[in-house]
């Protein structure tokens, strides 16, 4: 079992070496990458920062001379890349692990992301206690706190750093241990709280016809991630219930998925059903953090945490020919759904962000744009029985 482990050796030296002998007692190989520019290592590298630099399509001297720290930190995140990706193409890598502030959380996600699900990844980051998602993307990326920071071993570097070690020997040795026994085909579906019963009432179907369902919070992360998994080819067919994202992308919330949401299923090929779950809704933090030109919009407090705002009726109609474009783009089979007494737990009767308006400009913008692609339009709210049974039911026989 072999373990790549990054970080710049003139300034993490001592923290490197203090993890690398730790793998090595708990038996593990350990592949040591110098991931810095200007100072001297002070510990022996296994993987130098000339060949790190060089697997990146940079030279070590012309970046030194240059003296941008920037360019430096981009060439070693692209060598870091193609050193990992080379090295499990191979079968040599069993998981990876690094060390660093901003610059070698950047240089060494860039290793991890480069890796499929599956294989362990740990980050003991400076960054760890913030928004860390610009590193995690899509991966199953591990990030530990680091709570000092890492510039040499002292009693709480030292149980952090040992912590770290011990994690990634546990997850190498475990993951080896585990074994896909699943031959069922996968069903790639959305899931927001707002959209749970019908998510839910669905997956069962799916489950009895002989499908394993993948279910992904639309967080934006996790549109983000599904839309990797289809690109990969391990999806046979979607369930796009949720597409609330695009609402986040298109108005400006921390929830987007980035501007290819919804595209990935078309690209390939694949079967997907999609719907307009949560469409009725802009994501943000505190109420607080909400930006000052919102102000005057309808707002639903979801916890302390999150604040809910209700998209307009233009916001809507240009979500729904987003949705109608791209699905037309698809080169598979598609066909969207559309529950005309609501499209979330909160878009209903009584309920606060009920706007037959907003679902009025919704439907509009979804046939200006649909050109060939089906729409069918439902007498039920997305939550019931009848719309998943239905949504479920049309995903499977265009899986025929």
């Amino acid at each position: 079992m072999t373990i790549y482990l990054f970080a710049t050796l003139d300034t993490k030296g001592p923290e490197a070496d203090f993890v690398a002998r730790r793998l090595r007692e708990l038996g593990l190989t350990v592949e040591l990458v110098d991931t810095g520019c200007l100072g001297e290592p002070t510990v022996a590298a296994t993987i130098s920062r000339e060949q790190l630099f060089a697997a990146g399509g940079a030279s070590l001297s012309e970046l030194q001379q240059q003296n941008d720290r920037g360019a430096a930190i981009a060439a070693a995140a692209r060598g870091a890349e193609a050193i990992v990706r080379s090295a499990f193409q191979v079968g040599k890598v069993t998981g990876v692990i690094a060390l660093g502030g901003s610059a070698g959380t950047t240089i060494g996600t860039a290793a991890m992301r480069a890796l499929p699900i599956g294989v362990p990844k740990v980050m003991v980051s400076t960054l760890a206690s913030g928004n860390v998602r610009p590193y995690v993307r899509d991966k199953d990326i591990v990030m530990l706190n680091s709570v000092v920071d890492i510039a040499g071993i002292n009693r709480l570097s030292r149980q952090i750093l040992n912590e770290a070690a011990a994690a990634i020997a546990g997850m190498v040795r475990f993951a080896a241990s585990v074994q896909e026994t699943s031959d069922r085909p996968l069903i790639a579906a959305t899931m927001f709280g707002v959209t749970t019963p019908c998510v839910q009432h669905a997956r069962k179907i799916l489950e009895d016809a002989g499908y394993e369902v993948l279910i992904f919070h639309a967080t934006g992360n996790g549109g983000e991630a599904m839309e990797s998994l289809i690109r990969d080819g391990l999806v046979a067919g979607v369930l796009d219930i949720t597409t609330t994202e695009l609402a986040d992308e298109l108005v400006g919330g921390i929830l987007s998925a980035g501007p290819t949401r919804l595209t990935a299923a078309g690209e390939k090929g694949i079967p997907q059903v999609i719907s307009v779950g949560a469409l009725d809704m802009v994501n943000f933090g505190p109420r607080e953090t909400v930006p000052a030109e919102f102000a005057e919009r309808l707002f639903y407090q979801h916890n302390a945490n999150v604040t809910l705002m209700r998209t307009t009726p233009e916001e809507c109609r240009l979500l729904g020919e987003q949705i109608a474009r791209k699905a037309a783009a698809a080169t598979g089979p598609v066909e969207i759904l559309l529950p005309l007494r609501g499209v979330s737990a909160l878009d209903t009767a009584g309920k606060a962000f009920d706007d037959p308006q907003a679902r009025e400009q919704l439907r509009f913008g979804l046939h200006a744009m649909a050109g060939q692609v089906p729409i069918v339009e439902v007498d039920h709210h997305i939550n019931d029985a009848a719309f998943a049974e239905l949504a479920t039911r049309r995903l499977l026989e265009l899986l025929k």
